[in-house]
């Protein structure tokens, strides 16, 4: 039996993928990337935004002519996409034979069978507690890293976010299944840890009564083997004092925080739902970059939230300007059904939200430059991620960037080095995102 696994939005989403792999694997199930040989297909949907939803939809769509044209037997919608819409989808795409909800990935294996014996299969657990896994992830990242989700679901309630209600309220995944975890990653050539979830600052508050992401940090970095650990998804009025101190004193952990704001101005703060003020986050962004001189920050921010004005968009603009963060990335705001931000006053139309967004690049674009140039001479650690076709020329991240949302290194070296090395580099150069160095 061979098996197409189609994998949308997130790494959150990447690693439960992982997983309902490692479990079919586990049945003697081969992967292939041909549609047409594939007796099975599986979509692990997404449905944060408009375009995501849009993307796992046609997805869907495009995989059910192979229902017909190919040798798929089984067509099964996974994720918040099948979370959110199973009905409309089993009624309006009837080549789809089973969904597993965003809680229910652990019974991949029974869908499969039950969908090869020409049964409808369909799971929506209820969002409470985590699925019970015993087989191997199987790693689809390349090998070298690979993302470590901490919990699950999200209690904010952002006014323009679907995530509670598809993935449920939060729940940390208990540190002792972490740590094993994260040593058989390690074990199967893992050299850098991604630490995922919703947001990952709130990790062991309804398992311990407390925040502590640092002190799985320092567990986690006692692990042998392990080059580097990354954080992604801190909410800033949720980071502390200990867990700063993990982050500056732990040898392994990344001086790197991706720290999503979403805007500055106060007014759209609070009718995002947002948990803090403009005052607040420039104190909290001077206050790290005090207590850890060479940390990376990267945040995002939404352009076009309804009730923003033009004053507010440039207020945004000059902190941007002001703050100078290491990396960043804009979206334009998307209305989500049942959220409370859709149905708001004063939406603003799609073109003003895609003009603030080009401007709100243009200017990161300026400002990461102007970084990038202070970063000559500076000697990193990099992580090779491949090699230029036809030169003398490699690829690679520094500490400073995230896998597929931050920018790269180019190296150039006569010396022949593969996926997954890590080189020790001088900056030699930039361009407006990237960088150019030399192996030392």
């Amino acid at each position: 039996m061979k098996l197409l696994f189609i994998s949308l939005g997130c790494d959150k989403n990447l690693v439960d993928s992982e997983f309902m792999i490692g479990m079919l694997a586990n049945e003697g199930i081969e992967l292939t990337d041909d549609e047409n040989e594939a007796d099975i297909i599986i979509v692990n949907s997404c449905c944060f935004i408009g375009d995501a939803k849009e993307e796992s939809i046609n997805t869907i769509l495009e995989m059910a002519q192979y229902k017909n044209t190919g040798k798929c037997r089984s067509l099964i919608v996974t994720g918040c996409l099948a979370q959110r819409y199973s009905d409309e989808i089993f009624k309006e795409i009837p080549e789809v034979d089973a969904i597993l909800g965003t809680n229910s990935y652990d019974s991949i294996v029974e869908a499969v069978k039950q969908t090869l014996e020409k049964k409808t299969y369909k799971n929506l657990h209820t969002l409470e507690g985590l699925p019970t896994i015993k087989t191997k992830r199987l790693i689809t990242t390349g090998g070298h890293y690979a993302y470590l989700k901490i919990a699950e679901g999200c209690n904010k309630n952002c006014t323009y976010c679907v995530i509670p209600s598809v993935r449920g309220r939060y729940r940390s995944v208990p540190m002792e299944d972490l740590i094993e975890q994260a040593e058989s990653l390690v074990r199967s050539g893992v050299k850098e840890l991604i630490l995922v979830a919703q947001e990952t600052t709130l990790y062991g508050m309804d398992l311990y009564g407390k925040k502590s992401l640092h002190l799985l940090l320092d567990k986690l970095n006692e692990i042998d083997g392990l080059f580097w650990i990354r954080i992604m998804y801190c909410y800033p009025e949720e980071i502390y004092d200990e867990l700063i101190e993990s982050i500056a004193n732990d040898e392994k952990v990344c001086h790197y925080i991706d720290m999503p704001i979403q805007h500055c101005n106060d007014d759209i703060l609070k009718r995002m739902g947002r948990k803090t003020n403009k005052k607040e986050l420039i104190g909290q962004i001077n206050m790290l970059r005090e207590r850890i001189p060479d940390i990376t920050l990267r945040t995002t921010l939404i352009c076009g939230f309804p009730g923003e004005t033009q004053e507010a968009h440039e207020e945004l603009m000059q902190f941007i300007n002001d703050m100078e963060f290491d990396r960043l990335g804009a979206f334009t705001y998307s209305p989500e059904e049942g959220t409370k931000a859709a149905v708001m006053d004063n939406q603003i139309d799609e073109e003003v939200k895609s003009d603030w967004q080009a401007q709100v690049m243009e200017l990161q674009e300026e400002v990461i430059f102007d970084k990038n140039e202070t970063m000559k001479g500076r000697e990193l650690y990099v992580f090779i991620e491949g090699k230029v076709a036809d030169e003398n020329a490699y690829i690679g991240r520094t500490y400073r960037d995230a896998p597929n949302v931050d920018g790269y290194i180019f190296i150039n070296s006569d010396e022949e080095l593969v996926t997954g090395d890590i080189a020790k580099v001088r900056v030699t150069g930039a361009y407006e995102y990237d960088l150019i160095g030399e192996l030392i």
